[in-house]
C-alpha cells in the first residue's frame, strides 16, 4: 500500500478497512445484507444496472459495495453516494475474512467476474452466507494458473451456488476445474447491458460537432502503449494535419507519467481535468479525468481499445461498440476473447499487429465513410443482439433469496 501510494495517496488512506476493522458506526445492520464485490471500475460500472435493479426489487435489504482499488471505491461513491453501503474488501486473511464477515454479515454475496479468494468463500460458506459468481470469464491463461492448484480450485468452485458464465467456453472451463452442472449457468455478458450516459453521449457528440475534426480515440492505454500510439499518431499526421487524438490512459496514476511523454515529444495537448477548451492548434486532449469514457467515445470517429498493442488483454472493446463506433485493437485479445469473435466475425472490429497498422488501419477508415459507417452498424447490432445477461443474473440473485428465506 506504501509503495503504490506513492504514485496515488489515497493508497495512504483507510489502511485499517484492509484488515477488516471499521469504525462502530460504519455498518447497518438493521435489515438484511447482499454484498457485492467488484475488483475495480470495470467490474463496476457492469454491474451498475443489476445493482440498481436488485435495489428497486428488493427495498427491504441493505446493499454492501466492496472493492479493492481506490479508483473503484471513487467510483461507488460517485455513482451510488450514500444509497449503498461501501469499504474495501480485506486481504485474504482469515483474521481479515472473519472480521469483515462478523461485521457486515452478508446473507447473499455476489462476486464479479473471477475474484476467487479462498479464505473468503471458506469462510462465507461457514456462516451459511450464499454465494454467486457472476459475469465470470475465465480465460484459457487463467484456467491453465487455477488448474495447477486443482484441488483449492475445486474446493472454491464447490463454494458457490450459482456461477454465472460470461460465455460457452468459460463455462467448459469452469467444468474441467470440477464445478457441478447444476451450478453452472451460461448468461453472456453484463458488459453488453451496460447503460449509456445520455449526458456524456450528447457532450461527446457536441464537442465532436463543434471541433469539425477527425478525432481517433485510444482509449484504456497501458504502460508501453502510449509510446506506440503515438507513433502511429505522428505517422497519421502527415496525410491529415488536422486530426486529434483523445489519449486515455488506464489507471490514473500514470496520468502524469503519460503528460511527462507528450512534453518531451513535444506535443501541443490539453488537459481534460484543465477544462480548456480544445483549439485548432491542439494535436491531442489527454483524457486525465476519471468516469468519463463514454464522453471520449462519443466524441470520436474511430477508437482504439488498449491493452492490447501490450500483452495484458484488451480492455472493454463493448463501450465503443455499444456507441456505434468501428473498433481496432491490438492482437492481445484474451480479456475479451468471446465477445472479440463476436465482434470480428460481424465486421464491427479490425485487428493490428503493430503501431505502423495501426496508422494505416486508423488512416483507412478515417478516409473510407462508407466502410467506417459500415463497421459502426455492425458493432451497435453487435451489441443489440447480446443484451440481457442482466435480467438472467437478477433472476439467480433472486433464486438464492428465495432459497435461503
Amino acid at each position: 500500500m506504501w509503495w503504490r501510494s506513492l504514485k496515488d495517496s489515497r493508497y495512504r488512506q483507510r489502511w485499517f478497512e484492509r484488515l477488516a476493522f471499521y469504525p462502530k458506526e460504519k455498518f447497518s445492520l438493521n435489515k438484511p445484507v447482499i454484498v457485492f464485490h467488484a475488483v475495480s471500475v470495470g467490474e463496476l460500472h457492469a454491474a451498475v444496472p443489476l445493482i440498481r435493479a436488485c435495489r428497486v426489487l428488493l427495498p427491504e435489504w441493505t446493499f454492501t459495495l466492496t472493492t479493492t482499488t481506490v479508483t473503484g471505491s471513487a467510483r461507488v461513491k460517485a455513482i451510488f453516494g450514500d444509497s449503498v453501503q461501501h469499504c474495501y474488501m480485506p486481504y485474504d486473511t482469515p483474521g481479515s475474512i472473519k472480521r469483515f464477515l462478523k461485521k457486515v454479515n452478508p446473507r447473499i454475496l455476489v462476486i464479479l467476474e473471477t475474484e476467487l479468494w479462498p479464505n473468503l468463500l471458506f469462510y462465507s460458506e461457514q456462516q451459511d452466507c450464499r454465494l454467486l459468481l457472476l459475469n465470470a470469464r475465465l480465460s484459457e491463461k487463467s484456467f491453465l494458473n487455477y488448474r495447477k492448484h486443482a484441488k483449492l480450485t475445486l474446493n472454491m468452485l464447490s463454494s458457490f451456488d450459482s456461477v454465472a458464465a460470461q460465455f460457452e467456453q468459460d463455462a467448459e472451463h469452469f467444468r474441467q476445474l470440477g464445478l457441478p452442472e447444476e451450478a453452472l449457468h451460461v448468461t453472456g455478458t453484463m458488459k453488453f447491458d451496460q447503460e449509456i450516459n445520455q449526458e456524456q453521449y450528447q457532450a461527446g457528440g457536441a464537442m465532436k460537432q463543434e471541433l469539425q475534426r477527425p478525432i481517433f480515440v485510444a482509449g484504456s492505454t497501458r504502460e508501453g502503449e502510449e509510446e506506440k500510439v503515438l507513433l502511429a499518431f505522428k505517422a497519421l499526421l502527415k496525410t491529415l494535419p488536422e486530426l486529434l487524438l483523445i489519449l486515455v490512459p488506464r489507471h490514473p496514476d500514470r496520468f502524469d507519467e503519460v503528460a511527462k511523454l507528450l512534453n518531451r515529444l513535444d506535443y501541443s495537448y490539453v488537459l481534460r481535468s484543465g477544462g480548456e477548451r480544445v483549439s485548432s492548434d491542439k494535436q491531442i486532449l489527454l483524457g486525465d479525468s476519471l468516469g468519463e469514457m463514454q464522453f471520449y467515445y462519443a466524441s470520436a470517429d474511430v477508437a482504439f481499445v488498449g491493452g492490447s498493442l501490450v500483452d495484458t488483454g484488451c480492455q472493454n472493446i463493448i463501450e465503443p461498440a455499444a456507441l456505434g463506433l468501428p473498433v481496432v485493437t491490438g492482437p492481445s485479445l484474451f480479456n475479451f476473447q468471446a465477445v472479440s469473435e463476436l465482434m470480428l466475425e460481424s465486421g464491427a472490429m479490425l485487428v493490428v499487429a503493430d503501431a505502423n497498422e495501426l496508422a494505416e488501419k486508423v488512416l483507412l477508415l478515417l478516409q473510407d465513410k462508407v466502410l467506417r459507417q459500415s463497421m459502426a452498424d455492425a458493432a451497435s447490432a453487435t451489441v443489440k443482439s447480446n443484451r440481457g445477461a442482466i435480467e438472467k443474473q437478477k433472476q439467480l440473485i433472486l433464486q438464492a433469496i428465495h432459497l435461503d428465506q
